[in-house]
């Protein structure tokens, strides 16, 4: 499943949350239409139909995201590849042309 990038993530879910926090402070009893487009907006963005599952697979994405890549690193010391570099001559050893 494509992801958005986890900074476009991370501002929904800062903007849903806060909005969230701001509309139960006043007292608001059904959530206002910027809120309702934020919940729709992650929960097609995470492929889930409710917007606890949304922020819960948010989360995870944004925590394993987070983390920073492993690099594998590999030397090529055989095969056609290093045949080929070895079979070169080194630059002191050409001729003038």
């Amino acid at each position: 499943m494509l992801m958005p990038l986890p900074t476009t993530l991370h501002r929904l879910v800062e903007e849903y949350e806060t909005l969230l926090a701001e509309e139960t402070l006043a007292g608001v009893t059904a959530p206002g239409p910027r809120l309702r487009d934020l919940a729709y907006t992650l929960c097609v963005s995470t492929g889930t139909r409710e917007i606890a599952d949304a922020l819960t697979r948010t989360h995870a994405y944004l925590e394993t995201a987070a983390a920073p890549p492993v690099h594998v690193r590999r030397t090529v010391t055989a095969g056609p590849a290093a045949r080929a570099t070895a079979a070169l001559p080194r630059e002191a050893e050409r001729s003038p042309l």
